[in-house]
């Protein structure tokens, strides 16, 4: 996990910034790594923006704002394991960073789903864990 975290620093402190144009057209390794780093940083944002909406509904539970605090350590270490395998073909190439990247993001986007169904379970689903809002 820290080398994962390693490289993700490396390559955001060692690429220039690529504007989203560049996203689209990208033809070099550099700028393609740069853009997969960008949109999994943007997808982890946003995930850290939905779980702070549910950590704030179960602010009158402990019990379950732990169980969401273990679910989520647990997720995270999966998501981790899962992209290390993931790229592990590419690891040592020049494309590894990317494809761990691209792996990251798409994780993380099944989790926002996971998560944002939580925030729009119906009244009275007794298979919520989150309170209604309101």
């Amino acid at each position: 996990m820290k080398h994962v975290l390693l490289s993700s620093a490396f390559i955001a402190l060692t690429l220039h910034p690529v504007h989203a144009d560049q996203c689209e057209d990208a033809a070099d390794q550099a700028t393609m790594t740069e853009c997969a780093q960008k949109a999994y940083q943007a997808s982890d944002a946003e995930l850290n923006r939905i779980y702070q909406q549910i950590e704030h509904r179960l602010n009158d539970d402990a019990d379950r704002r732990e169980l969401l605090a273990q679910a989520e350590r647990a997720w995270i270490t999966f998501r981790d394991a899962e992209c290390s395998f993931s790229a592990s073909a590419a690891a040592g190439g020049t494309v590894a960073p990317m494809v761990q990247a691209m792996c990251l993001d798409e994780l993380t986007q099944q989790r926002i789903d996971a998560l944002r169904l939580y925030l729009d379970c119906p009244e009275g689903d007794l298979s919520c864990p989150l309170p209604p809002a309101g």
